[in-house]
């Protein structure tokens, strides 16, 4: 592993698998969004990593036009990186018939998950490195289902029945849409040790290129699980196939956020936290902010002894573009 001169916090504003019914504190109109982001900047996040939510239902969304109503805001407020998510479900309503119902058609998929990244050329984004049978449908189980938004409903069901989809051809896609035509650089995205051997076959491919910034997803059902021993095994593992032409980052999904995140930092890594990854700063506590949850992992790593990169400092490390480079 490369290590980061300082440890570099992203934080995840909303993500695409919580729900509204699941805490009150969820970011979902533009409003909230911009003020969660620039909250967590504020509180020591050198990166952002954003999803888009239909501000009226909360309904993850993959268009433009809604990202367009927070990115440069976003940019205005703070010195932030900005990181676009290219991974979506495939919920979406329908501008038909002005319901929700679940894209099947995987080109076309791929093409609405990569429409705000190809528009707004952000200095990163996300880059999910396989398949995976996501369990996100277990969620609502403890909600009453009566209760639910009709895209909450379509997200329980629907999802049983739906793998996160990444294929080599959209994989090669991204790589040269986004990295190669656009500057950008990935956040490579691996839920299971086998992602780790995906990224390397797509660089035995000539599809990517060290250095790498990769992204251990711990605790999301359909994953890895959160462990110690597993983050061992997936830092070894990274390790055996790249070197030091990587450098590591933690996320950990719920109760073992914090727990995780403070294992990787002390191994030499960074951190994502974030209401995407989690609704919770403490037991039984609902994190109000993704900010509240920033400034947690900052306060323990620096009583740690570590130092928390800035915005500038994380753009010289990861070597982006620079924010003067994108198109919001």
């Amino acid at each position: 592993m490369r290590k980061s001169p300082k440890v570099i916090i992203t934080s995840a504003t909303t993500g695409a698998m919580h729900m509204p019914i699941m805490s009150p504190y969820l970011p979902i109109t533009p409003d909230e969004i911009v003020a969660d982001s620039v909250a967590a900047a504020e509180a020591g996040a050198a990166i952002v990593h954003l999803h888009a939510r239909d501000p009226e239902t909360g309904c993850p969304v993959t268009d433009p036009a809604v990202y367009a109503l927070y990115l440069s805001r976003i940019k205005q407020q703070s010195d932030v990186i900005i990181n676009i998510t290219t991974g979506q479900p495939a919920i979406r309503r329908n501008p038909e018939t002005g319901g929700f119902d679940v894209k099947s058609n995987w080109a076309e998929v791929i093409e609405e998950r990569l429409a705000a990244p190809k528009e707004f050329s952000p200095e990163i984004t996300s880059f999910n490195m396989g398949p995976m049978n996501a369990a996100s449908w277990m969620l609502g189980r403890k909600y009453d289902f009566d209760k639910l938004r009709d895209w909450e409903k379509l997200f329980v069901q629907s999802t049983r029945d739906l793998t996160m989809a990444n294929t080599w051809a959209s994989m090669e896609k991204i790589a040269q849409e986004l990295g190669r035509d656009r500057g950008v650089v990935f956040e490579y995205e691996c839920f299971d040790i086998g992602h780790l051997y995906s990224l390397k076959m797509l660089e035995t491919m000539g599809v990517v290129e060290p250095p790498y910034f990769i992204q251990s997803v711990f605790g999301f059902l359909g994953g890895i699980g959160s462990t110690p021993r597993h983050v061992l095994h997936f830092r070894e593992t990274a390790d055996e196939l790249f070197g030091d032409t990587y450098y590591w980052s933690l996320l950990a999904a719920g109760k073992e956020q914090m727990r995780l995140t403070t294992q990787a930092a002390l191994l030499g890594g960074n951190v994502r936290v974030g209401m995407e990854d989690s609704l919770w700063l403490g037991k039984g506590q609902l994190a109000k902010s993704s900010g509240e949850q920033v400034a947690k992992i900052r306060r323990i790593l620096e009583e740690l002894g570590l130092e928390i990169a800035t915005p500038d400092e994380a753009r010289a490390i990861l070597g982006t573009k620079g924010k003067d480079k994108v198109n919001f």
